[in-house]
This record gives structure tokens, C-alpha cells and sequence, in this order.
């Protein structure tokens, strides 16, 4: 099954050409433009057709003319554009073609058909199959805010293809029919990026990870599956950043003129050990979640002491971290890194290695200096080298950078400086990888 990509951008396209955002003017400075979503499979399945895809598939050196159906999603008019029904009349193209949508969409197209044009209509709803020559096709429901649907199509050799735009957070019907039928590839909106507040019928960054995690926890994404984020608007961070931050998801964002095979899977390979770094407030947690966000299955191992009460800004940090995790990961509140580390099954969330570490100092002794307390705080910190060194699944830790020239007033605070960046240093070489978050921007180092 061959896929390409007409378009790949929301109903104003990315970059807008209205907008002087940073993130349209970077798109246009790159000359990284898109047009409104469509896709078309092997030359004869057209997946939408908005008023730029006839012209896009000239763009990408395709015509049109062998066509045998188009698969409408829904009625808004940048993926439902009935005039090509008259480009077609207009180049005299007889040949018989399938149009499949909600009955509302067909409506829309119905005035445009030529004299002599062989159309047949094929209104849908959620869970209507049917063929088109060696393509099985399946309408599943959308979440949006009219009659729209998504569409399967898997083709003779078995593959399968999921077009899933637009649509909010998938219904549990969908995710239901799609259970153990594992796909090829995966066109996945996100239209609203960085934005989490839009309170549309849409995807944004999170949420996208959101639904593939979801996907992957029904059986339907594996390593091997291909994940394209199609729908794409200036709320997202531009292309060289999101392009970082889905492959964090094992995805990508399509390009308008991408060829696609699905057949051809994308492995996902996330980084064994990696390690988080950055001050106060840099953003190092946040990131360090998105790394995971992909993951139907995590364990977040919180080594920061339990809210107090007392403590109103200590507790509403802890809530605010608490409410932002998905819903499917497993807490666990603990100090004894080592052992989560060695019992893990799945992806592991520590964070973090900086209130661990006073922890482990508290416990030593060593801010009241008692005899040989760096020998009990040094043998914690040699066992949990050891269980990171070991671990065999994907973990991320997070952890603070510290120093940077400044000189701590006191001893506990020099204390806790030289020990934490020496504990730094050791898990950053015993780590694939290794990131700096600077004001929300992360850094890879080398």
C-alpha cells in the first residue's frame, strides 16, 4: 500500500498566511508549507478532497484520473470540496467512482455531478463496511462536532491504514473495533500543538500521545507501526521541534508531498537510559513526561517527600504534577530507587534524583557531620548506579542541574551541591542520553 500525503495542514493551513506568529514565520522562512489534510492511496482511493488537493497531486506529479472512489470524513469545507466533481466532468472522465461519507457530505456534492459522470453513492455511518476493488473499507466514529467519521482501509495483502482526522479524544467504540487489529499506518491529527486550553473537538500534543497510548494498550500500534501527525497548525512549536517532540511518541509530522508506504514500519527505539537535566522551573519535568507520554504503561516513581499541609505551595506542586500525569500510569512514592528500578517491568518516570539525594543525605547523617556518613551515603548511591546500569526497560530520570558558578553559603548547601553533580555525571555516562532543558528549550547533549 503506497500513501501519499496531499496535504498535511489544518483548515488554515501552516504556515497561515494571515499570521506573523513565531511559529508561521519560521515555517515560511524554512518554506515548509501546508495545505489542508488529504491523502491518497495507490492513485485510486482519495482520502477528503478539499479545495487544494486536486492542485496538490499535480504538486507531487499525480493526477487523478484513476480514480475509483473518494472517502469523505465529514462536511467542513476544507476537507469537502465538490467542485473537483466538475474538474473531472470538465476533463471528460467517465469511469465509474464510489463517493462514501456521512449522508450530509454527499448532499454537498450531489449538484456538482456531470451530465455523463457514473457516480455511486455510498452514505455512511459508524461501522458501515464495504469493498472498492481489493480494499476493504470501514467507517468508525469520530469525535467532532458534526456527522463525520474516520476511516480504515486495509488492502489485499492485510495492511491496514487508519485516517483519523478530524476528531477529539477517539470513542471507546472506535477504540473497541480497532482492538488487536494491528495497523500499518496511523494518520493522526493535531491540530492544536502547545494549546491545551481550546476546548474544541481536536487533538493537541498531549492529547495525541494520549490516543496512541490508548492504541497501543488495545494492540493496534506495535514498534513496527508507522505514526504520521496530519492536521497540523501554527499551535504547534515549529518543525524542527516538533519533529523532536513526536519522535519522543514514535511519530512524525507529515509533510505535503510524503510518500508513505505502509508497509514500511517506522520503529519506534526510545533511548534505554536518559537522563533529564535542568534548574528550578526549566521545564525538565514536563519534558521528561513527554518522553514517556507515548507509553500505555508507566511507572512515575516520586522520590519527593508526601504533601503537607502545612506546606500549601510544597502540596500544590504535588497536585499540579499529579493532575498532568495520564491517567493509566502507577505512582509509586518511594527513596528506594534501586529496588523500583530492579523489580520494574515497564517504562519508568523518576523524579527526582536531587530530592532522593537529600534523602539519602538526611539518612547518612550528613548535615550534622556524624562520623562516616559518606560511607553510608556513597554505598545508596553505588546500589543505585548499579540497578541503572542494569535496568531493562526504558527509564528516564529527572534531576537538577546545580552550580553553574555559584557558591553555596553554607555547608549543607556545598554538600549537596558536589554530591549531586558528581551523581550527575556518573548517571549521565551510564545513560544513552542525555538532555538540558534551558527556559523549556531542551538541549541534547552530547
Amino acid at each position: 500500500m503506497e500513501v501519499l500525503l496531499l496535504g498535511t495542514g489544518s483548515a488554515d493551513g501552516w504556515p497561515n498566511a494571515f499570521c506573523r506568529c513565531a511559529s508561521c514565520s519560521r515555517q515560511l522562512a524554512d518554506g515548509v508549507l501546508r495545505t489542508p489534510t488529504s491523502a491518497l492511496v495507490d492513485d485510486v482511493l482519495l482520502l477528503d478532497c478539499g479545495p487544494e488537493t486536486p492542485r496538490s497531486a499535480l504538486r507531487a506529479g499525480r493526477r487523478l484520473d484513476r480514480l475509483e472512489a473518494v472517502l469523505l470524513t465529514h462536511a467542513h469545507p476544507d476537507h469537502s470540496a465538490p467542485m473537483a466533481l466538475l474538474a473531472r466532468s470538465w476533463a471528460d472522465r467517465t469511469e465509474p467512482l464510489l463517493l462514501a461519507g456521512p449522508a450530509a457530505v454527499l448532499d454537498d456534492w450531489r449538484p456538482w455531478v456531470g451530465p455523463d459522470a457514473r457516480v455511486r453513492w455510498q452514505p455512511v455511518t459508524p461501522g458501515d463496511r464495504f469493498s472498492i476493488g481489493r480494499y476493504a473499507v470501514e467507517a468508525l466514529a469520530a469525535d467532532h462536532d458534526e456527522p463525520a467519521v474516520l476511516w480504515l482501509v486495509t488492502d489485499g495483502e492485510g495492511r491496514r491504514l487508519l485516517y483519523a482526522t478530524d476528531t477529539g479524544p477517539l470513542p471507546a467504540g472506535t477504540v473497541a473495533a480497532l482492538t488487536g487489529r494491528r495497523l500499518d499506518l496511523l494518520l493522526l491529527e493535531d491540530t492544536f500543538g502547545d494549546s491545551a486550553t481550546h476546548g474544541t473537538r481536536h487533538l493537541d500534543l498531549r492529547s495525541f500521545a494520549a490516543e496512541t497510548a490508548r492504541l497501543r494498550r488495545a494492540g493496534a500500534l506495535d514498534d513496527d507501526s508507522r505514526v504520521v501527525a496530519v492536521h497540523l497548525s501554527h499551535h504547534n512549536p515549529p518543525e524542527e521541534e516538533l519533529g523532536r517532540r513526536l519522535a519522543e511518541l514514535g511519530a512524525s509530522a507529515g509533510r505535503d508531498g510524503e510518500v508513505v508506504l505502509s508497509g514500511a514500519g517506522q520503529r519506534r527505539t526510545p533511548a534505554h537510559r536518559t537522563l533529564v537535566l535542568g534548574g528550578a522551573r526549566s521545564g525538565k519535568s514536563t519534558a521528561a513526561e513527554r518522553l514517556l507520554a507515548a507509553e500505555p504503561d508507566v511507572t512515575y516513581v516520586a522520590t519527593g517527600r508526601p504533601p503537607d499541609d502545612a506546606d500549601a505551595d510544597w502540596a500544590q506542586r504535588v497536585r499540579h504534577h499529579r493532575e498532568r500525569r495520564p491517567a493509566t500510569w502507577r505512582t509509586l512514592e518511594t527513596t528506594d530507587l534501586a529496588r523500583a528500578l530492579d523489580e520494574a517491568r515497564g517504562p519508568v518516570l523518576v523524579d527526582c534524583l536531587g530530592t532522593w539525594l537529600t534523602a539519602v543525605l538526611t539518612d547518612a547523617g550528613a548535615w550534622d557531620d556524624v562520623a562516616r556518613w559518606e560511607e553510608r551515603a556513597q554505598r545508596q548511591v553505588d546500589e543505585l548506579l548499579r540497578a541503572w546500569r542494569s535496568v531493562d526497560v526504558p527509564v528516564v530520570a529527572v534531576s537538577n542541574e546545580v552550580g553553574s558558578g555559584v557558591v553555596p553559603a553554607h555547608r549543607s548547601g556545598g554538600v549537596f551541591r558536589d554530591w549531586l553533580g558528581r551523581l550527575n555525571q556518573a548517571v549521565a555516562a551510564a545513560s544513552e542520553r542525555s538532555l538540558l532543558l534551558v527556559a523549556g528549550r531542551v538541549v541534547e547533549l552530547p
